[in-house]
Formats: C-alpha cells, structure tokens, sequence
C-alpha cells in the first residue's frame, strides 16, 4: 500500500487525519487476516506551498519542513495510526526521480520548455484510465491544482511538469537534465516504484488526489516500466469541511489535531472521524467531539464491568463491517450494541478492548 503523504506546512489538520485514519483501518484489516503489509508513505518535503510558507514566514524552508513532519508524526502516533514500514521524503530520493523522468525520456515521452521537463500526455496510452473524467473536468482540475493548462510552449494543456530548472531562490538539485526539483507527481512515482514496484495492491489518498495526481501517477508508472496497472486499485477518502467548505489551507478554516489533544483525548477524536464513512465528504462541528467523548466513556465503562454479553458475536460483527469498505460507522454500531446490553460471559470485556484495540485503534 501507497498512501500520499503531507506537505509539511500546515499539519496537522483534520482532513488530514480522517484520510490517514482510512487507510489505518486498511492495514488493521490486514494484519488481522494474517498478510505482512508492506506500507510506504511520503512526504512532500520540497513543493511550492512549503516553500512560499517558509518565504513568507521567513522561515528556513527545511526548518519548516522538519518541524511539521515532526509535528504530523506526534498527531499520528496520538490517534495511534500504524506507522508505515517506510516514510520517505521526496528531498531523499532525488536520484530515482531522475531515473524515472530518464526512463520516460528514453521512451519518448517528454519534452523540454525553458529547462523545464514535461510529460507528453499523449505518450500516456491509459491516460484518464484512473479518474473517469471529461477533458472538461480534467482541465478545471488541473488549473485548480497546481497546474499550469495555459502555459505558452506547451503541446497540450494538460501535459505535466516532471523537472522544474532552478529558478533564484529555489532549492535545486543536479540532474542529467541541468539543476532544478522534481515536479509534482513524478516523486510518488518513483518511490512507489523504489519501495513495492508495479501492481501492488492500494495506493491512496484523499479525493482531490484523484486527479491530477494519481491519473497522472499512475500514466508515469506505466510509460516507465510498460506495466498496467500501477495500482490494483486506487483508494480515496472524502473532504472534511467547516463552516459549510472544503477544510482547506488555502481558506484557512482548518482545524488542527495538535490543538484538540490538550483538550481531549485523542481516542475522542479518533471515534469523531470513524462515525463517518471514509468515502463521504462530511463537516466537522464541535457537537460531534462531545459526542464521541460520550461515547468513549460508555465504551470504557462497558469493558470495566466483570461481564457482558457474548464477545465473538461482536469481534464477527467487526470484522464483517470493516471488510465491507471500511463501514467504520457499522463497527461502531456493533460495539455500542453490545456495550448497551447485559450478559453473564466474565471473558467478553477483555475480548471487546482487544476487539477496538487491534481492529478499531482506540485504546480502552
């Protein structure tokens, strides 16, 4: 499994932890049916919004970097979100971005503006394969997202930036096509490919990653190795919102997870996130914090009493929830039922934390 990770100016918010909570489920899943999972994620520690952060902050753009990555680790291991075998930062792995933007070269797929490299889209023989959507659609996208459709020089619209040439100012790095960064898209690539290869099982994210960034992901992978698919399947979580809009950076209505655990705990805050189906889009609001602290002390209490009812119907109900696409809010259903009732077997409350500890991630 590939799950793509932060940019590490803004962490870390709830949109983020609903999304990384998603794929946490995944893995419990997994190591509850007995697979060795091998999971890499990682960190987009040289892009354009951390290092306009850092500018207009005046901050040290690898100073800023390390210290939301660091941050982000500490807000993952509260809501205590298995960590991936490999957390890799783009900034480490500049030569197999080379390689890979050198194996499209070889294959003709890019080009050359000003220094800049671009990926042909029409070298991309599966391109739109992954999203489903109009050239309409991916046009409105691509503007949105860090595209830059209008570009002069371009072949296509919709072709991508796979090197960046050093512009003053900007981190650069040396490569066989002159000094300059790694564009968006072309690094998970790449350390997709390092760490699983093609065809591994997830790659995931949230729902604005569908596109541009996993089609054109996915196209990179492909054209590089002649391989289809990249990905089995590619995995998206909803948007959280506030105050009716996308929690987003740019509008500044984010809240954080390192600002909610001085005041809660953060087993409260995982419950708040698991109550929604991770493929819905859904709004944060205060009420569903107190409710979910509500719900952890029922659970607490529940698995404190001598007895209760039957604990492997609960432990089946589970597992047959999270299995059918992470209904996360049906497992929860499961374990307020049985919480709810009475019943005589002494093993049941022991059986029940194990149950939302190994499967669910919240500690009782």
């Amino acid at each position: 499994m590939y799950v793509c990770g932060i940019t590490p100016y803004d962490a870390t918010h709830l949109g983020h932890a609903n999304t990384y909570l998603a794929f946490d489920l995944v893995n419990r899943a997994w190591r509850d049916a007995g697979h060795d999972v091998h999971y890499t994620q990682n960190a987009t520690d040289v892009d354009d919004p951390l290092l306009e952060r850092a500018a207009a902050t005046g901050t040290d753009w690898r100073s800023l970097g390390e210290r939301e990555i660091e941050l982000f680790r500490s807000d993952m291991e509260a809501l205590r979100i298995l960590p991936p075998r490999e957390y890799v930062g783009v900034t480490e792995t500049i030569d197999e971005i080379t390689a890979v933007i050198g194996r499209l070269t070889e294959r003709g797929a890019t080009y050359d503006i000003d220094g800049d490299v671009y990926f042909s889209v029409t070298a991309a023989p599966k391109f739109g394969a992954v999203s489903g959507y109009s050239e309409e659609t991916m046009l409105a996208l691509f503007a949105e997202r860090g595209g830059d459709p209008g570009r002069e020089g371009k072949r296509h619209p919709l072709d991508w930036l796979l090197w960046r040439a050093e512009r003053p100012g900007e981190p650069s790095w040396d490569s066989p096509f002159g000094r300059g960064r790694p564009g968006w898209h072309v690094e998970c690539t790449a350390i997709a490919l390092r760490n699983l290869g093609t065809g591994f099982d997830v790659a995931g994210g949230g729902s604005d990653l569908i596109f541009p960034h996993h089609e054109m992901g996915a196209c990179e992978g492909h054209v590089a190795t002649g391989e289809w698919p990249f990905a089995r399947a590619y995995v998206h979580a909803g948007m959280v919102g506030l105050d009716g809009e996308k929690m987003s950076k740019s509008k500044g209505n984010l809240v954080f997870v390192s600002r909610l655990r001085p005041v809660t705990d953060p087993m409260a805050v995982r419950l708040a996130l698991l109550a929604h189906h991770y493929r819905t889009d859904w709004e944060w609001t205060a009420d569903q914090l107190t409710e979910a602290e509500a719900r952890l002390a029922r659970w607490r209490a529940a698995v404190a009493r001598p007895a209760g009812p039957a604990g492997d119907a609960v432990l089946a109900a589970v597992r047959e929830r999270v299995a059918d696409d992470l209904d996360a809010p049906g497992a929860l259903a499961a374990i307020d039922a049985w919480a709810a009732g009475e019943g005589d077997d002494a093993s049941s409350p022991a059986l029940v934390r194990d149950v939302a500890d190994a499967l669910l991630g919240i500690a009782l």
